[in-house]
């Protein structure tokens, strides 16, 4: 026998010796504290102990991977470029682009671009020419006067017949001066400047392109 069971045998004799109301009650109790506290019994088998979960291994920390380094472009260096390269779209604008200027260019006539007209050595008057193909305009500025506000104004005449050119315009208010010119060696063209009812020998060469 149990010790557990030994002490409840005990605890009964006890009650049966008691009156018949002491004996319902101590028996009563004995039950509660059978109920509430479970038997120690030393015979039954031991609990089964919780399985141990295995040790499992730590997982490294590993950091995020940093962005790859990439080496600022600089303005000199004309063969980089800071965005990636370009697509087929940017590559097929650039080459439109490309033909249109050269059709462009194709349109331009001889005295397209910048002509410097002097005398005697000294620059007088800047031209900048418009030349299509279909007729020539342009502008004019004074070289002795620049930043007047009237040191500019457009070509108002320009008249090109073969090796001849005739260059019309108006430096002053009220004044008209005439260039003619004969188209020469090395593209330069020389003649004669009427202005204020006076002439003197001139020369126009290309100064811009």
């Amino acid at each position: 026998m149990s010790r557990a069971a030994g002490t409840v045998v005990a605890l009964l004799l006890a009650a049966a010796a008691q009156p018949a109301g002491a004996q319902q009650a101590a028996v009563l109790g004995l039950f509660n504290q059978r109920c509430e506290a479970p038997e120690d019994d030393p015979d039954a088998p031991p609990p089964p102990e919780a399985a141990a979960a295995p040790n499992a291994a730590p997982i490294p920390f590993a950091p995020p991977p940093k962005p790859a380094a990439v080496a600022p472009v600089h303005v000199e260096d004309a063969d980089k470029t800071p965005d990636g390269p370009p697509s087929v779209d940017s590559l097929a604008y650039d080459s439109r682009v490309r033909s249109s200027f050269a059709s462009a260019e194709a349109f331009q006539g001889p005295l397209d671009g910048g002509w410097t007209l002097a005398a005697d050595g000294q620059d007088l008057y800047a031209f900048q020419l418009a030349d299509k193909g279909h007729g020539v305009e342009g502008a004019w500025r004074d070289l002795h006067r620049k930043g007047a506000l009237d040191g500019s104004g457009l070509v108002d005449a320009i008249e090109r017949d073969g090796g001849r050119l005739t260059l019309r315009f108006a430096p002053q208010p009220g004044q008209v001066a005439t260039a003619t010119l004969q188209a020469g060696a090395g593209g330069v063209w020389s003649g004669q400047l009427v202005q204020g009812g006076q002439g003197r020998a001139v020369t126009l060469r290309r100064t811009a392109p």
